[in-house]
């Protein structure tokens, strides 16, 4: 059983580095329970959001709290929090076992903890090898394992699933929503949407220091209709057509096909075979999320299918 609630609150927080604002006036909350994603691209800011939420980095102002208090104010924060930040370290000829128990000695926590630790992070076959033999799926479970150790109410994991495999990413994904299923917090930080689509449940989404989205992954979703993309012998006829059916919000694409927003296939059919009007294509096209995750935190327009993954936005510091 765990004491507090697991909840974290950011409030008002800024951070400035000199003439640079990392952070402005950034709050979200997150609850327990549920698997949060804190997304934005490279540069937005989560970084270092999560090192001032782990009292790694004083705020210039605002305040962040676990359980109710600052970080550096936990009794015990092994037992509150546990945390992943960027590519852990390890001594490259000490075993995942000596490892996990040099962390559980300088926090108190008994070697039985260890063992349970490596059986639930999927290191127990591996736990006398040494850490310099690791992959880097290995090497990311055994941090995992640290940040456990305590046996933590809350997981800040900042882009965790860098350079897994599918697998790994498989497996992290379910480790993930097995712990926030047990009533605690999960927050796990990304630039690509679509990475973590398939795992969290909310959303705090941030660009340039800056909060542009907080709520339910659904919400998102649904504010993104679906679309029938139509390629017509005669455009503009089908648009009088549509509109007189209701369906106004119709676009036209760069090669001249029409986005029709708000309305599925067999009804664009129908409307075009009674007003007469030849199709030569047309297929529907699913709520983007990735095309709104880019609208949130770059401002750029609508772009096609091969354009505008998460990806591209290219290095910096978050």
């Amino acid at each position: 059983m765990h004491d507090g609630t697991g909840r974290i609150v950011v409030q008002d927080l800024t951070k400035r580095f000199g003439p640079v604002t990392a952070v402005q006036n950034l709050s979200f909350t997150v609850e327990p329970g549920s698997v949060t994603g804190f997304l934005g691209p490279n540069g937005a800011g989560k970084t270092t959001t999560l090192r001032m939420l782990l009292g790694l980095v004083r705020p210039t102002s605002g305040g962040a709290t676990i359980n109710g208090v600052p970080f550096e104010r936990l009794e015990n924060p092994a037992t509150v929090v546990g945390a992943v930040l960027e590519a852990q370290s390890f001594h490259p000829t000490r075993s995942a076992r000596a490892h996990l128990r040099c962390f559980a000695a300088a926090a108190g926590l008994p070697d039985e903890r260890v063992e349970q630790v490596l059986t639930l992070v999927g290191l127990a076959t591996a736990a006398n090898r040494r850490a310099g033999e690791f992959s880097l799926g290995m090497r990311q479970r055994l941090a995992l394992g640290t940040a456990l150790l305590g046996d933590p109410q809350v997981l800040v994991l900042d882009e965790p699933a860098n350079g897994l495999d599918p697998e790994g990413i498989a497996w992290l994904r379910t480790f993930m929503q097995s712990f926030a299923r047990s009533g605690r917090t999960v927050l796990v930080s990304s630039h690509l949407l679509a990475e973590v689509e398939q795992t969290v449940d909310q959303v705090v989404i941030i660009s340039a220091g800056q909060t542009r989205y907080q709520g339910p992954l659904e919400h998102l979703r649904k504010s993104q209709r679906s679309r029938v993309l139509v390629q017509p012998a005669d455009a503009r006829a089908l648009v009088d057509a549509l509109r007189e059916a209701g369906l106004t919000d119709v676009e036209t694409l760069q090669d001249g096909r029409l986005a029709v927003t708000g309305s599925h296939t067999k009804q664009v059919a129908d409307i075009a075979l009674a007003a007469g009007v030849a199709i030569y294509g047309m297929q529907e096209e699913q709520a983007d999320l990735e095309r709104m995750f880019l609208q949130l935190t770059t401002g750029v327009p609508e772009q096609g299918p091969d354009q505008g993954q998460a990806g591209g936005f290219g290095g910096g510091a978050a």
